[in-house]
């Protein structure tokens, strides 16, 4: 007995929704990994020592509470990422219950979270520490600094990426339970 066409369309297109959707969770995931880490290495090597009047000067990104919560939010968000990795290959090989994918959901959501914040309070510091505020008599510092604000600047960026990609994994992965739910 044959398979028209039509049938075989209606039965290869759930197949092909699958692997399209574990293609994308992998390579989102992969990008996920690789701009937290980048953004945690570069956060946590950020530091720069002037001599100033025969003074010497340090900056480091441990003497801003904001650059720490930068630094150990993108650490954290980089090990989920690859439990997460791990977790979407597991995921992918058989069939599961829709729980996990609301699971993933969850997950998605509180690494989009932490980073969003870590994000803000980096961003928010490394303005002062850019343009100062003659307001309240806090001078900006990059002008002395110009090594440790551009690799702050990029750790914060690589962050900013981070946070993209689990927006859009946030987004994918409220679809997809729901769809499953449903």
């Amino acid at each position: 007995m044959a398979m028209d066409n039509k049938s075989l369309r209606i039965i290869s297109s759930p197949l092909k929704n699958k692997k399209l959707y574990l293609a994308t969770q992998i390579s989102l995931r992969v990008l996920a990994v690789a701009f937290t880490l980048a953004a945690a290495l570069l956060s946590i090597s950020s530091k720069e020592t002037k001599v100033l009047y025969s003074i010497s000067v340090d900056s480091k990104y441990s003497y801003s509470p904001a650059f720490m919560c930068l630094a150990y939010a993108n650490f954290v968000a980089f090990g989920f990422s690859i439990l997460s990795l791990i977790l979407v290959f597991v995921l992918g090989k058989r069939e599961v219950n829709s729980t996990y994918y609301f699971y993933l959901f969850l997950h998605d959501l509180i690494m989009n979270v932490l980073l969003m914040a870590a994000c803000a309070a980096a961003t928010a510091v490394g303005y002062i520490g850019k343009y100062g505020n003659s307001h309240t008599g806090w001078i900006a510092i990059c002008d002395h600094f110009p090594k440790f604000c551009n690799r702050v600047t990029t750790a914060a960026t690589m962050s900013y990426l981070g946070f993209i990609v689990y927006f859009i994994l946030t987004i994918i992965s409220a679809k997809q339970s729901r769809q499953i739910g449903a």
